[in-house]
């Protein structure tokens, strides 16, 4: 009898163990296919990027570049108009985070303490303005009154703040932050100041540099104000000129000059030019990757 029941309980293990290893097998998979697809579409764009004009009309660059040439980015450094409008870009993004960043502390950090009187109704004022807007036109005609039209000014303020990242922020301080911490600090004489500066931000790395990501990366990939608010070409920032390049016709006219687009096909400069333009992004990431997952976790936790 006790050979039986240890006979069927090392069945039962082994099966398990299977059983196990299937669906691990399973989730390796569809990770891979998860990942695949990510990689691939951008090692597709990167090898037309760098491949032939003949190669690239006759569809033969799929994954690996064929008749390797730089002869895109040269035409796009030496265009000039591109990388003034990556550098402006920058300068734009770099403002916009600053201030997005500096904004969202200044709101979540006393909304998330529960001394300040009256926190639930100003924290309902700001997450309603998250389900509801006015609206493109009200929003024109405010940049017309405000006179923020062809403005660089017209691409940072209106969207520094986002209830959204100040959420995320206001949990993580209500969640991560004692309130025995700041007790003591002020026992200790220091201000509400001197304890957001010296106690409250330097232990908020992870939800900082989240909040960072989020306005950085939104700001880079956002077009649509660029399109309505900004007149002057020089003032565009580089995704609507690439929208301008992906969307115009090879005979109309792009961001890039019509002595450079003649060079080239305009899929070989489009695939030069989206690569030229997400190099930031992609070099920011790696950096706070390991920030951006713990502040996420964190933060999201409801308080």
């Amino acid at each position: 009898m006790a050979e039986k029941n240890s006979a069927v309980i090392g069945c039962s293990a082994e099966s398990r163990r299977l059983s196990n290893r299937i669906i691990d097998a399973l989730i390796v998979i569809i990770i891979t296919i998860l990942c695949l697809s990510c990689i691939v579409p951008f090692l597709h764009l990167f090898s037309k990027s760098i491949s032939s004009n003949n190669m690239v009309l006759a569809k033969q660059v799929y994954l690996l570049p064929k008749e390797f040439t730089l002869e895109a980015y040269r035409l796009i450094f030496s265009d000039g108009q591109l990388v003034h409008s990556m550098l402006y870009s920058v300068l734009v993004t770099g403002l916009f985070t600053i201030l997005g960043l500096s904004t969202t502390v200044m709101a979540a950090y006393p909304l998330s303490r529960k001394r300040l009187r009256g926190r639930t109704v100003l924290t309902f004022i700001i997450m309603f303005t998250m389900y509801f807007g006015a609206g493109l036109i009200p929003e024109y005609l405010l940049m017309t009154n405000l006179h923020l039209l062809d403005n660089m000014w017209v691409l940072i303020l209106p969207l520094i703040f986002a209830p959204f990242n100040f959420l995320i922020m206001k949990n993580f301080f209500q969640n991560s932050i004692p309130d025995s911490l700041e007790e003591s600090a002020y026992l200790d004489g220091a201000s509400n100041i001197q304890i957001l500066l010296q106690i409250v931000l330097p232990l908020s790395k992870p939800i900082l540099a989240t909040i960072a990501l989020f306005l950085a990366v939104g700001r880079w990939n956002s077009f649509q104000d660029s399109k309505y608010y900004i007149i002057t070409k020089g003032k565009h920032i580089i995704q609507y000129l690439l929208s301008l390049m992906v969307l115009t016709s090879a005979d109309s006219s792009v961001s890039i000059s019509e002595a450079a687009a003649a060079d080239t096909t305009p899929e070989v400069l489009q695939a030069a030019a989206v690569m030229f333009a997400t190099l930031p992004i992609i070099c920011i990431y790696p950096f706070v990757q390991k920030y951006f997952v713990r502040g996420v976790m964190v933060g999201a936790v409801k308080g």
